[in-house]
């Protein structure tokens, strides 16, 4: 017998291979991806039990296999098929192999990620798709993740794998001209899905850690697979380094808990060594992306004893060159609380005037948090509670907006 657990993070590392493999064979991802879920829930089923196969990958693919031959045997699929070979070329025709043809695991899974980034889909679609078809994640777990109906969830993903084929998507490793761009996209997906895993938009919990876990995991592969791009690796530096905090962001009760006032002892310093040493790795061989700097100011925060021993200047110096490499308003947000911290408030809410113009920032509940912390820090009591107010009414976070209510409760009594 084998423990589901275990069973469940062997079947999470081959869903995207045996997905693959039937993709690249039949087609059709649409009809492929079905039928590995089907396989999946299969196997999650007996082999606790029976144990696991012998060959579990090889298991996988027959199952599945023979969920798609009964499928197309049916009267309304052969007669769907027979359309579509009367009036197109399938999707994948040019490209799949012989059946007996087998490539590499990892440049299936790498190109799965490619396909599910395609520019057809927006960043929610290519989430979903993603977390489906390479995470290995069910519809409802990816639903509870997104605080959405199951229903909701399934249509989304039906809808992404539906768009790709319409696109003429094709099973394989975009060209040169194209992998960069799609390369951007699949590193912004992953990092999509650990922002919303460690600070969940909204809903009860601060944190939601099934999503930070798969996007470390897949993070992880994804620099397997490409060891040479040197954003990658900073990719994965900044998950690991941020997801070090974990255990000290909030308190007993589920509240939020400042970096200033974390308790540091908690931090996990495993992850934090290990990031630290991917970021300086790369920035010897790399040339500084927007990844690699991220990383490199969490490093910075990480390895401070305390608080008052973060080096603010060269958190500063970063954030500026973060701010050539990849403008937006998020980083000059970021930025005016470096600021602050080495020349004063003042100088930190002088560099947030200009976002109350940027659409993209104006209204913002986060750019009112932080101008709420920075006119505390410069004694204006009475505006700083006003911004913390608006900043909580803004955020559909019950842990944040728990913690600005309570910072503008405290100004008020003069706690």
């Amino acid at each position: 017998m084998s423990s589901p657990g275990a069973v469940e993070d062997l079947l999470r590392g081959l869903a995207p291979q045996v997905l693959g493999i039937l993709v690249r064979r039949h087609g059709q991802f649409h009809a492929a991806e079905d039928a590995v879920q089907e396989a999946l829930l299969a196997a999650a089923t007996r082999w606790p039990a029976e144990g696991v196969p012998e060959h579990p990958r090889s298991w996988l693919v027959t199952v599945a296999g023979r969920r798609l031959t009964d499928e197309w045997r049916s009267e309304r699929a052969r007669r769907e098929r027979e359309v579509a070979v009367a009036v197109r070329e399938p999707a994948y025709a040019a490209v799949a192999p012989p059946p007996d043809e087998e490539a590499p695991a990892g440049d299936d899974t790498l190109r799965l990620l490619f396909l599910c980034c395609h520019p057809a889909l927006n960043p929610p679609a290519q989430i979903a798709l993603t977390l489906r078809a390479v995470g290995g994640l069910s519809t409802a777990e990816i639903a509870r993740a997104f605080l959405v109906p199951e229903a909701t969830m399934s249509q989304r993903i039906r809808r992404a794998k539906q768009r790709i084929e319409a696109a003429g998507a094709r099973f394989t490793l975009p060209g040169p001209a194209e992998r960069d761009e799609r390369l951007r996209a699949v590193r912004q997906v992953l990092y999509l899905i650990f922002n919303e895993g460690y600070t969940a938009s909204s809903g009860p919990h601060l944190r939601r850690s099934e999503l930070t876990g798969e996007a470390i995991r897949l993070a992880r592969e994804l620099r397997r697979l490409l060891p040479d791009d040197g954003e990658v690796t900073g990719l994965l530096a900044l998950m690991l380094l941020t997801d070090a905090h974990r255990a000290a962001r909030t308190g007993p009760a589920g509240e939020l808990v400042p970096l200033a006032e974390q308790d540091r002892a908690r931090w996990d310093r495993a992850a934090i060594a290990e990031g630290a040493a991917l970021v300086a790795e790369a920035l010897t061989w790399s040339p500084p992306g927007p990844y690699q700097i991220q990383a490199a100011i969490a490093a910075v925060h990480a390895e401070a004893g305390s608080a008052a021993e973060t080096d603010w200047r060269q958190i500063v110096a970063l954030y500026r060159l973060l701010g050539v490499l990849a403008p937006n308003p998020m980083v000059t947000l970021n930025r005016a609380v470096a600021v602050a911290m080495v020349d004063g408030p003042r100088a930190g809410l002088a560099l947030l005037a200009p976002l109350d113009a940027d659409e993209r920032t104006a209204g913002h509940h986060r750019l009112a948090a932080v101008r709420g912390h920075l006119l505390e820090l410069a004694g204006e009591r009475g505006p700083a509670r006003a911004a913390y107010l608006a900043a909580a009414r803004g955020t559909t976070s019950l842990p944040e907006r728990r913690y600005l209510e309570l910072r503008a409760a405290r100004l008020t009594t003069g706690r």
